[in-house]
């Protein structure tokens, strides 16, 4: 196994334990991450990313798989199992991620997901009927950042 998908295993070995300090070694201080919801963050925004997740998430579950590594990429699959607080219902999202490494840590990070099948599970019939538009998507994307931020804001090790 390369060193590459050696980090990336780490990573989501540490996820599934919510270990949010070991997924935060995996990275490189300069680290960008994506994903339909977080489409923008960088460095500590993405490790308090993590930590917020690990935190909140009290009954999280995370597998992965297919895990690849070539040159200074690679690549996984995973999924993950949780209540959505704000509606108390149950997401099941399947999650492929790419991988850009650096100095040995991953420096890229992007994730992609169908969120409109994550507003639909979310939010219910809600998400059925307005998953899909831009108005929902950045109401989802809204509400996410501002938690996020909430949450830096309350752990000052992320003190900018």
């Amino acid at each position: 196994m390369s060193s590459n998908a050696a980090t990336i295993e780490s990573f989501y070995q540490a996820f599934e334990q919510r270990d949010h300090a070991a997924m935060a070694a995996c990275y490189h201080r300069d680290v960008h991450f994506s994903d339909p919801v977080f489409t923008d963050l960088r460095g500590d925004e993405v490790t308090a990313m993590w930590h917020m997740l690990c935190v909140q998430g009290t009954d999280l579950t995370v597998q992965y798989g297919d895990v690849t590594s070539e040159g200074e990429g690679g690549t996984a699959h995973w999924e993950a199992g949780y209540t959505f607080t704000p509606t108390g219902r149950f997401v099941h999202n399947a999650v492929d991620a790419s991988f850009v490494f650096q100095d040995g840590r991953i420096i890229e990070h992007v994730d992609d997901f169908d969120l409109w099948r994550w507003t639909r599970q979310a939010l219910g019939t809600l998400g059925v009927l307005t998953g899909w538009t831009g108005l929902a998507r950045g109401k989802v994307r809204e509400a996410a950042d501002q938690n996020l931020r909430r949450f830096i804001d309350e752990h000052p090790e992320y003190d900018r």
